[in-house]
């Protein structure tokens, strides 16, 4: 709601001060009190009644006085929170530290601390889950649609002529159902088989509602009585069918009765809200549906023996009343004598009553014409005229110096609505160049620290350029050093392991050459020949000493290490 500011003084007008002073004269006093009730107003007024879900934190119990004091926090915030002792008593989660709730209540304010929270009515745990918010919503929003109604639930009928289910065929609450209607009172009984889970079992269980509906009274099939809609318990997910927004719709539009079974007792679905009656079990909904016979065979033996006496004692009670009156009737003569005797006096009185009603109503009217003679209407008419004459134009004069003194307050306020406006633009002028400066110097200091942090990165990039080139094998090499390294390409570490290879790779600084270990075969033999010659460097005629290289390949474009496995 806006916020009213108080009354204010009445100003000079705008023409006797200077600017300054009208700008101040514009600006509304608050008093701390009256701002703080005008931003709790606002706050109560557009967040009258909130659901927050937070963690609780520093909470120690319930204070001296029975109010409870903590807050709720998430990653990003939190609001102070607080039950009040009447409240604290109802609610079925007592908060508790670290728990994560979902709060409904409203917020305030707190003028004593200058700060805002949460008056907690009611208060549950957190995370029931996409399957249970879906089921809230669509609870709602049938509620609000009036499907839920008490007025719209029908009374089961006490003894239906046929009993109509719909549940699945194969499970065993159909042949509870039966069992318990065989063993209280054997009825007809209609099944209309359905899925009671998965894919399209909520618009099988809608249109097995519809079917029965559908059946004329009379037909080749019976319309029945009454219907049970069951199903055995399970998860809200195995339930689900029957919260789907066809089968609750199909229930409420059912003419004929019908009684929920759905689940156990702690399972509720949103057919249960719907339905006329709501079973605890199957075998309950049978229950509802038919009485006992044998309980009803005795019931009305015993009615029927208790009203044949009742009727038996009733006419001899009235005979023997009827005697007894009878004989205390008096005669015809007795019963009007007492009012012959009352009719007598009351005609001798009748006579002087009416005469002094007359000289009354005589006397009354004389005193009428008395006080209208000496209060005629024609004075009382000249006085009223007299009384207009003296008033005259009066009103008119009155009238044209109120809208003078107000014409003239709409003139002022004219003037100082004009200063005030002014000042305003000016203020925006100024404010606006402010801004526009103090964004050509971010601008120019965003583009120097650009500047210095590409020149770090690119020092630092070099030094480790460096330690790069200082670490790596490569220098190793230039020092005078050789990798060896066998037929497959691995490291050799140990020369028992070079002496039993056939062929070795040898890397250098600037190169790589291949060379065989003494009494090796180049063939791979590993049976050393004198015949054997080792090949030459580039193909010359030359003997090659055992170890020596014997050709170049150029180096491998892969940094290796020195240390690979």
């Amino acid at each position: 709601m806006p916020l009213v500011p108080p009354p204010r003084p009445a100003a000079q007008p705008a023409a006797d001060i200077p600017p300054t002073r009208v700008l101040n004269a514009n600006q509304p006093e608050w008093s701390v009190g009256e701002l703080a009730g005008a931003l709790k107003r606002t706050l109560e007024d557009a967040f009258g009644h909130v659901r927050l879900r937070g963690e609780i934190s520093g909470y120690r119990g319930q204070h001296g006085s029975g109010h409870a004091y903590f807050s709720l926090k998430d990653g990003q915030a939190r609001i102070d929170a607080v039950v009040w002792k009447g409240v604290f008593g109802r609610l079925r989660q007592r908060p508790q530290e670290g728990l994560e709730v979902v709060a409904t209540g409203r917020i305030t304010t707190f003028p004593g601390k200058s700060s805002y929270q949460i008056v907690i009515e009611n208060l549950e745990p957190a995370g029931l889950g996409a399957w249970m918010a879906l089921l809230e919503e669509r609870k709602k929003l049938l509620a609000a649609e009036g499907l839920f109604a008490p007025e719209h639930k029908r009374p089961i009928p006490y003894l239906p002529q046929v009993v109509g289910v719909v549940t699945s065929p194969t499970g065993a609450v159909i042949r509870d159902i039966l069992h318990r209607l065989e063993d209280r009172f054997p009825r007809p009984v209609l099944v209309w088989p359905v899925r009671v889970q998965g894919d399209g079992a909520a618009e099988e269980v809608a249109a097995a509602i519809r079917g029965f509906n559908a059946l004329p009274a009379g037909g080749a099939i019976p319309r029945p009585d009454v219907l049970i809609v069951a199903r055995g318990g399970g998860s809200i997910e195995d339930l689900w069918a029957f919260n789907e927004e066809c089968v609750v719709r199909a229930a409420f539009e059912s003419a004929i009765p019908l009684i929920s079974a759905v689940g156990h007792e702690t399972d509720t679905t949103l057919i249960d809200y719907v339905s006329d009656r709501r079973a605890p079990t199957p075998t309950g909904a049978a229950e509802m549906a038919v009485p006992v016979r044998a309980d009803l065979i005795a019931t009305v033996a015993d009615l029927s023996a208790r009203g044949r006496g009742a009727v038996g004692r009733r006419i001899d009670r009235d005979r023997s009343d009827l005697r007894a009156l009878g004989r205390a009737l008096p005669s015809a003569d007795a019963l009007l004598a007492a009012k012959r005797q009352r009719l007598d006096l009351a005609e001798a009185r009748l006579a002087p009553a009416l005469a002094a009603g007359a000289s009354r109503h005589r006397a009354r009217l004389q005193l009428l014409l008395d006080r209208m003679a000496r209060r005629s209407p024609d004075v009382v008419l000249a006085n009223a005229r007299a009384r207009l004459a003296r008033i005259d134009h009066r009103p008119l004069n009155a009238l044209r110096n109120d809208v003078q003194r107000k014409g003239e307050a709409l003139i002022q306020l004219g003037r100082r609505l004009v200063v005030a406006r002014e000042a305003g633009l000016e203020r925006a002028r100024a404010l606006q160049a402010r801004h526009t400066d103090r964004l050509h110097a971010l601008s120019e200091r965003l583009a120097q620290a650009g500047a210095r942090s590409i020149e770090r990165r690119r020092d630092r990039l070099d030094g480790l350029a460096g330690l790069l080139g200082s670490l790596s094998y490569r220098a190793v090499l230039d020092r005078g050093y050789v990798l060896v390294r066998d037929a497959a390409g691995l490291p050799m570490r140990r020369a028992a392991d070079a002496a039993a290879a056939t062929r070795l790779s040898l890397q250098f600084a600037d190169g790589t050459v291949t060379a065989v270990p003494d009494g090796a075969d180049p063939s791979g033999n590993s049976d050393p020949s004198p015949s054997a010659k080792p090949a030459r460097r580039g193909g010359a005629a030359s003997p090659a000493t055992p170890g020596r290289r014997t050709g170049t390949r150029p180096a491998p474009t892969r940094q290796g290490s020195l240390f690979d496995a």
